[in-house]
């Protein structure tokens, strides 16, 4: 089962502030589909579930709920699938086989899906890809150990550093693995080269568990217990350059998703998640659930990417009138260097007044 339930201040104002260039939010959720969530994202396109019917189906999307394109692989001990992580023309998650989790990998079709489940192993699980390596976990006897993949369940390298009790890896760059180690009864948020031996300890001393839970380019991000509470997290390969990136009020936070520039994820008030965008500074976060309709009561955010043109956000809401996550997209143009660098809230504003 899996261990845990991933520009400048003038740029930031311009996507808070603008009139001229307003978010877009797209509802994701196919036809037929009793909930959905987007789990990941790269370019134009965002990967995660879809559940026609009720079953849960991995899947990808191009910007519409009418793009929806169902990876699930045949076979009836195939129960569950979902997408967790997208590079180029390859995804990465995990299928459900015989009440066994087990990771996988496809390219753009169900046909397509080649299994990374190591012999033996009673779970294991890919949350990254580069689109030719794949990071995750995997039980190694019955230890589970951060593994790296390349495209065959036979290419596994143990990630797991010396003196560590267990490990995971949950996301991946072109060139580095992250996710978590635990030693001495803690989490320790993790970056790897390809090696166990090349395992750099992002945590710090006085913190609780910590996760990195995504990477692009120099940046880390997750989620690290700090003065009691967890806290969205952004690094740049080291302890030393930890950012904390939770809001003022916020009860919980967490960084899933970083492009090397933007990161998103979510912040708790009042119990309730709301997606989040942030770039490289708490006071930098614009509160993306304030731009979905009023029905929505909860939100998360789990990828950014952009195709050069336009910033596009990704993950899920709650929907309380039809009683179950939906995926989203929210969409934004890239604001220009420099461009309107006003402090004003009229974005947000304007969103609030929609919603009301």
């Amino acid at each position: 089962m899996p261990l845990i339930n991933h520009i400048s201040v003038a740029a930031v104002a311009a996507l808070t502030a603008t009139a001229s260039a307003q978010w877009t939010v797209t509802n994701l959720n196919p036809a037929g589909s009793t909930a959905s969530q987007v789990i990941g994202a790269d370019g134009l396109l965002q990967g995660g579930y879809a559940s026609p019917g009720g079953a849960t189906r991995a899947g990808i999307w191009s910007g519409t709920a009418g793009s929806w394109v169902n990876l699930h692989p045949t076979g009836v001990t195939i129960s569950t699938s979902r997408v967790t992580a997208m590079s180029g023309a390859q995804q990465v998650g995990h299928m459900r086989v015989s009440g066994q989790e087990r990771a996988c990998l496809w390219n753009g079709t169900a046909a397509s899906n080649v299994s990374l489940h190591p012999t033996g192993a009673p779970y294991s699980y890919a949350y990254g890809t580069n689109g030719t390596q794949q990071a995750g976990y995997a039980y190694v006897g019955s230890q589970p150990s951060a593994v790296l993949w390349s495209g065959t369940a036979a290419s596994m390298v143990n990630l797991t550093p010396a003196g560590a009790s267990e490990s995971a890896a949950y996301g991946m760059s072109a060139t580095q693995q992250v996710g978590f180690a635990t030693i001495g009864n803690r989490r320790r948020a993790s970056t790897w080269n390809g090696t166990a031996g090349s395992w750099v300890d992002l945590s710090s001393t006085g913190w609780g568990d910590s996760l990195a839970l995504a990477a692009s380019g120099t940046q880390q991000v997750g989620v690290a217990q700090v003065g009691g509470l967890g806290r969205a997290s952004l690094w740049t390969g080291s302890a030393a350059s930890w950012v904390d990136l939770s809001p003022p009020g916020a009860t919980f936070s967490e960084a899933l998703a970083t492009n090397g520039t933007w990161q998103t994820g979510s912040a708790t008030f009042g119990g309730l998640r709301h997606a989040s965008l942030w770039n490289g500074t708490a006071a930098s976060r614009i509160d993306l659930h304030a731009f979905l309709p009023a029905d929505f009561t909860e939100s998360n955010a789990r990828g950014v990417s952009t195709d050069g043109v336009n910033l596009y956000l990704s993950g899920w809401g709650f929907n309380s009138v039809t009683n179950r996550n939906e995926a989203i997209l929210w969409t934004h143009p890239i604001p220009a260097p420099g461009a309107a660098a006003l402090l004003a809230f009229s974005g947000l504003l304007a969103a609030r007044r929609r919603r009301n």
